[in-house]
């Protein structure tokens, strides 16, 4: 395992560090750094900027991805507005969470609330350059549901 070192801001007093929950698990489950004994109302179509009090130091060649929580998305329709949001290795800033309610009732915030999921990742930096034509494959320039995808109309379906 590679240590990756987290800074305690002070509104993440009392709260645990970003953990896994299975020993298996990909991702470091995020809480919500709201001040004690506030919270903030979702209202659906309304998103938030949710801090978690934490700010994170990556190795370089590592980036941060923060991604939705399935069960919350999945039970309170609550996701990652720009999921996933990255934080790069030179960020030294707190990690805050884009929350967006696309649910139908209000979502309630609270202080220690899992949000949302850190996950990183090794990635290797690339050079762009400018050439004048591509290589050529099969798929060619064939986009947006050209390997496979049919509509429900297109099976017969209305």
């Amino acid at each position: 395992m590679i240590p990756v070192r987290f800074q305690r801001l002070p509104d993440a007093e009392g709260l645990p560090l970003p953990s896994r929950h299975s020993e298996q698990a990909a991702g470091l489950d995020l809480m919500a750094a709201t001040p004690e004994g506030e919270s903030v109302i979702l209202g659906p179509g309304e998103r938030a900027l949710i801090a978690t009090g934490f700010a994170v130091e990556l190795p370089p060649g590592f980036e941060g991805q923060i991604r939705p929580r399935s069960g919350l998305a999945l039970k309170e329709g609550v996701t990652v507005l720009n999921a996933p949001g990255t934080i790069d290795s030179d960020y030294r800033g707190e990690m805050k969470v884009l929350l967006i309610n696309l649910g139908d009732k209000p979502f309630v915030v609270t202080r220690g609330a899992r949000i949302a999921q850190l996950v990183v990742s090794r990635f290797e930096p690339i050079t762009p350059c400018e050439t004048a034509e591509l290589s050529g494959t099969s798929r060619g320039e064939k986009g947006f549901g050209s390997t496979g995808w049919t509509s429900r109309a297109d099976q017969g379906e209305r």
